[in-house]
């Protein structure tokens, strides 16, 4: 069992930059493939980044890419968003994700997804 604990959401003008955490409860960390996740109101939820068990291999969505950083520290148990030049549309609840059966690091589905975090607010004001 897995526990993901999601931090450093708020409130941020366009243009600034916030940065996310997701502390991972358990021994087997750097088992996962781990990934950030997003929802905004009234839309689905959406994949936003991907990073290997290693961290050295990571994927991003064209609408972040350039602007966001994922990464991971496997002896803290905890992977990172660093999201800069916030915008407008990036305003939504981020969910970390793990999944342990991942064989490449491409764009995840929400179907394979092993646990979640319970998600942190990130709003960005015009």
């Amino acid at each position: 069992q897995v526990q993901l604990v999601e931090s450093g959401g708020g409130l941020v003008q366009a243009g600034g930059s916030l940065r996310l955490s997701c502390a991972a409860s358990g021994r087997t960390f750097n088992n996962y493939v781990m990934g950030w996740f997003r929802q905004a109101p009234g839309k689905e939820r959406e994949w936003v980044v991907t990073i290997s068990r290693s961290g050295t291999r990571t994927y991003y969505a064209d609408s972040v890419k350039g602007r966001f950083t994922i990464s991971r520290d496997n002896a803290k148990n905890t992977v990172y968003l660093q999201m800069n030049t916030l915008k407008p549309e990036d305003t939504a609840i981020y969910y970390c994700a793990a999944d342990r059966t991942a064989q490449t690091v491409t764009i995840m589905r929400i179907s394979t997804i092993d646990y979640w975090g319970q998600g942190t607010q990130v709003t960005v004001s015009p």
